[in-house]
């Protein structure tokens, strides 16, 4: 029996993703299945919206995507995923302040309030489909469309998917002589590739990879302001900041002449600072990936986004150009034996023991790159423009692992623009403040001269919360 033969009301199983994240339930209140494991994003959009045209728009959107009206079965053996039958989005229409038109960063800081404000709102696991909409109004021209979805049922690049689509099918209501969009794959499908020949080929000689790899491999733990053990309660606070043009045009030309990306470039300063932190030369830091390594699921929503272990030995770089070549090497053999993070731990067990230990704490480190991100392109009667440049911080937002991320982005306007999110239980916002400031000055000084020499970690202090 094929994926194709089971009716959706019979369910189907776990992904390997939905399975790990069973592995964290803490219920419907927090953790992975809790009301503030989310994503928000928004688009301003230029041109007269129809909520009518809007609202038939999303229900296709559900329709069309099985995995927003998906529920995982945890109460039951074996655990698995349902489909439920498409039920209408909830659409919210606000008038958000009408400043000048000409006033393009009052506008553009409304709509930040707006996106913070839902970021610190929940949605239910619960309740479907798990999609909702909010519409904010500056005039008849201009608004902010803001989309919430739990993060069980997609992740970053899904985002994407469901805005394209969305503007597609918005056009169609509203008349444009658009083709019909391509059928979806599912992530029902997804699940059931992961169980076939061809995956599990892939899985095997992975696994030998990565139990090689990472022996003796221990995940990057930082010192936390408090134990766990003081202060069990938390939710996930966010510093956002902004580095300018000129610091992602160092970052990007350095790329490009050392055949990396401004990803390799990033993540190789920031194994400097984590060794002149640490004095540690073996750096393993965890990132997110889309965990799309088969093409024929780009198109899908779901929750495909994975972790990767990044190992890099800093022995005898004795400039930075060393490091990022030596990055370089790591970031490729570990993408291109991707699998699940969840069999990575079955061949490393001991490899987040760290993470564990009270007192310290995770940190992810992640350059967003996700496809489709619309920058001012006009779908029918409406343009869309992606809201990535953030400046307002939040104390209450979208959850995260326990401890802390580092998002940096290169923003569709050039800049290099990022954000920390930390557990407020463990970490003061100075701490978090500290920490972006000296790593941003660690890069600063890497690109200006990859050529010089590099210090030795015993010539920097210990950071103030390792003393």
């Amino acid at each position: 029996m094929t994926v194709a033969d089971l009716a959706p009301d019979e369910g189907f199983p776990l992904a390997v993703q939905q399975e790990f994240l069973c592995l964290w339930d803490k219920g419907d209140d927090m953790g992975p299945f809790g009301p503030r494991f989310h994503i928000v994003d928004g688009w301003r959009v230029s041109g007269r919206v129809e909520t009518a045209l809007l609202q038939a728009a999303l229900d296709d959107v559900v329709v069309r995507h099985e995995a927003l009206r998906t529920t995982v079965v945890r109460d039951a053996e074996p655990r698995h995923q349902r489909i439920l039958a498409p039920a209408p989005v909830s659409l919210e229409v606000r008038q958000l302040p009408a400043t000048d038109p000409a006033d393009e960063e009052s506008r553009h800081l409304a709509g930040e309030e707006l996106l913070n404000e839902l970021a610190a709102d929940t949605i239910g696991v619960r309740r479907m489909p798990l999609l909702r909409a909010v519409l904010g109004r500056f005039d008849d021209e201009d608004a902010v469309l803001a989309l919430i979805a739990h993060h069980t049922a997609v992740d970053a690049w899904s985002m994407q998917v469901i805005l394209r689509d969305l503007a597609g099918l918005y056009a169609r209501h509203a008349g444009a002589d658009l083709p019909p969009l391509a059928p979806a794959p599912q992530y029902r499908e997804y699940a059931h590739w992961q169980r076939s020949d061809e995956a599990r080929e892939a899985e095997r000689s992975a696994r030998a990879f990565w139990r090689t790899r990472l022996d003796g491999a221990r995940a990057l733990a930082l010192p936390t302001d408090r134990t766990r053990s003081e202060a069990p309660e938390f939710s996930t606070s966010w510093h956002r900041f902004g580095w300018g043009t000129p610091l992602r045009e160092q970052v990007t030309t350095l790329a490009a002449a050392t055949r990396s990306s401004a990803f390799i470039v990033l993540l190789a300063a920031f194994n400097v600072f984590l060794n002149r932190r640490t004095g540690d030369t073996d750096v393993v830091v965890p990132t997110f990936t889309p965990g799309r390594t088969q093409a024929r699921f780009q198109d899908a929503v779901g929750s495909f986004f994975n972790f990767l272990p990044l190992r890099t030995d800093l022995t005898g770089c004795a400039a930075f150009h060393d490091v990022v070549a030596r990055t370089r090497e790591s970031c490729l053999d570990a993408y291109t034996r991707e699998i699940p993070l969840a069999h990575v731990l079955d061949e490393a067990p001991e490899l987040m023991e760290r993470v564990g230990v009270d007192g310290l704490a995770s940190c992810v480190f992640q350059v967003i790159q996700t496809p489709f991100t619309m920058a001012g392109e006009r779908i029918g009667p409406l343009s869309y423009r992606a809201v990535r440049r953030k400046v307002l911080s939040q104390s209450v937002g979208s959850d995260i692992p326990d401890g802390t991320l580092l998002c940096l982005e290169i923003s569709p306007t050039g800049e290099l623009i990022g954000e920390l999110g930390f557990s407020s239980n463990l970490y003061d916002e100075s701490t978090v403040r500290r920490l972006v400031a000296d790593f941003r000055d660690v890069l600063s000084e890497l690109v200006a001269d990859p050529g010089a020499p590099l210090p030795a970690p015993t010539d920097f202090p210990p950071a103030p919360n390792q003393e």
